[in-house]
C-alpha cells in the first residue's frame, strides 16, 4: 500500500503521473486528504477528491509514503503534526519515503536525510538538513526517493514502482507511455 499525501497548493502533476503509474504497474495505492476534507485543491486551482482522510490513514499499513511538492503544498504538508509524526514511525520502521519538488523539505526539516543522497526543487536544498544534495532528476538511497521537480513526475513514478518490487511492470510501463520513445528523441 502506497499513501499520497495531499495539502492545499500541491503540484498536479507530481500526484497525478506517479499515483497513474503505480497504479498502472497494479500497486495499491490510496491518495490522502491532509486537510480534513475530501477535496484537495491543487496549485493550480484544480479541486481533486482524495480516496481518504488523514484520520482514516493506518500508518502501520503502508509500505511507502509519498508527499508530492508544489507551493504551499509542500509547507502544507510539514505544518501537519500527525503527518510528520507518521513520517517519523514509517522512518524509524526503515520503511520507505517518497518526495518530489519542494516536499523533500518535510524530510529535511525532520532531521532524518543525514547522510542520505537527495534531490528537490533548485533552491530548496538548503531546507535538505544533512543530506548529500545531487541536483539528479529522481534520486533513490535507502528508504529514500527524491525527484526534483514536475518534469520528474514520471520518473519519480517508474522509480516509486521499481522499488515496489515491480521492476518489470515499470519497464513495460516506460515503452508503453511512449516514456522511451520520447528520451530518446529529445
Amino acid at each position: 500500500m502506497i499513501y499520497f499525501f495531499l495539502a492545499t497548493g500541491f503540484e498536479d502533476i507530481e500526484m497525478i503521473a506517479p499515483l497513474d503509474i503505480v497504479r498502472r504497474a497494479g500497486i495499491d495505492a490510496r491518495t490522502v486528504s491532509i486537510t480534513g476534507e475530501k477535496v484537495v485543491t491543487s496549485a493550480h486551482g484544480v479541486g481533486f477528491v482524495a480516496d481518504m482522510l488523514l484520520e482514516d490513514v493506518d500508518f502501520s499499513s503502508a509500505d511507502m509514503l509519498v508527499l508530492p511538492g508544489g507551493m504551499p503544498g509542500a509547507t502544507n504538508l510539514d505544518a501537519c503534526a500527525v503527518l510528520r509524526d507518521g513520517i517519523m514511525a514509517h522512518y524509524r520502521a526503515g520503511k520507505k519515503l517518497a518526495a518530489i519538488c519542494a516536499a523533500p523539505l518535510v524530510y529535511g526539516r525532520l532531521g532524518i536525510l543525514d547522510g542520505v543522497k537527495a534531490t528537490c526543487y533548485p533552491g530548496f536544498e538548503k531546507e535538505l538538513t544533512g543530506a548529500d544534495y545531487t541536483a539528479s532528476v529522481c534520486q533513490q538511497d535507502g528508504q529514500f526517493i527524491t525527484a526534483c521537480g514536475p518534469g520528474a513526475a514520471m520518473e519519480f513514478g517508474y522509480t516509486i514502482a521499481e522499488a515496489m518490487g515491480k521492476r518489470a511492470e515499470a519497464a513495460d510501463l516506460r515503452e508503453g507511455m511512449m516514456y522511451g520513445k520520447l528520451l530518446r528523441e529529445y
